[in-house]
């Protein structure tokens, strides 16, 4: 007997319905998807902005006279 049909004689009605991943947490495979998405987005708006905010304090805020770096 097949694995599959092995699921299905345990689950039952529920065979083939989105299962929690992990059983204390409610979430199903396609909310803990859109989760990844939304953390994976965020992490890179945060890389970039870290870099812009680089770019403006090391070279932008120098060059236009606001502050200058010093040298340690």
């Amino acid at each position: 007997m097949g694995d599959s049909k092995r699921r299905k004689e345990t689950l039952g009605e529920k065979y083939g319905q989105e299962e929690p991943v992990v059983s204390w947490l409610p979430l199903t495979k396609s909310q803990a998807s859109q989760i990844q998405k939304i953390v994976t987005r965020s992490t890179w708006t945060g890389i970039v902005l870290l870099g812009l905010i680089w770019i403006m304090v090391r070279f932008i805020g120098p060059g236009l006279g606001w502050w200058h770096v010093s040298d340690v």
